[in-house]
């Protein structure tokens, strides 16, 4: 595992609460210009209709090689100052997906559990979820962190991840990955994230809610 960098420059948040979110579409033909990103819009899209507080992306549209997700990671880390990053693509068993490779690379800590979920979540509408090779990980520097979690490439697969799963009144049934985000971006030092219940509760232990402003 690399060992944490040194100082970095603090970003300038536009609130003291607002989250920085690095959002990365890797595809070799959309990155070239022969079809659109869908990735990154869904995303942006989707982190729209959830979150409550304020938040603000950082956005790259890169190839699918190994060391240029990696050193795209690193830049969104260690000088942009995201608190997460959000990768789209890049990780089924094809010789050219790399992506969960590249993103161990850059890794200070693992974060198995949100592959688990993913993949669990998948299962419930194909079998081959299993091929799915997303991660998650922790990456530190001396003086930030953030949270870099794969997704999978299709908008569908996206939302359904993200959220979880649904019956058909609207309540949850198995809960999606980002319910567990804004309380892992807490204990790693980050801002203070809240969303928006209809789409994601996000579940913090008693202690560790913020009390409601009067």
């Amino acid at each position: 595992m690399p060992k944490p960098v040194t100082m970095m420059t603090k970003p300038t948040r536009n609130h003291p609460d607002e989250l920085i979110v690095g959002l990365v579409s890797i595809s070799d033909r959309a990155s070239q210009g022969v079809y659109e990103d869908k990735g990154i819009p869904s995303l942006q899209t989707w982190l729209d209709e959830t979150l409550a507080t304020p938040w603000r992306a950082e956005t790259r549209l890169i190839q699918d090689d190994a060391a240029t997700i990696s050193a795209t990671l690193v830049e969104l880390v260690d000088q942009a100052g995201c608190d997460l990053v959000l990768t789209t693509g890049g990780t089924g068993p094809a010789r050219r997906d790399v992506t969960p490779e590249a993103t161990l690379t850059v890794a200070t800590k693992p974060m198995p559990g949100f592959g688990e979920q993913m993949r669990q979540i998948s299962l419930n509408f194909v079998p081959t979820a299993i091929l799915s090779r997303q991660v998650a990980v922790i990456r530190e520097t001396a003086d930030h962190a953030a949270l870099i979690i794969n997704l999978p490439g299709q908008p569908k697969s996206i939302r359904e991840t993200l959220e979880g799963l649904k019956d058909g009144e609207g309540k949850t049934t198995v809960p999606g990955i980002f319910a567990a985000v804004p309380y892992c971006i807490d204990l790693i030092g980050g801002p203070y994230i809240e969303t928006r219940p209809e789409t994601v509760a996000a579940f913090r232990p008693k202690s560790a809610i913020r009390p409601a402003k009067s």
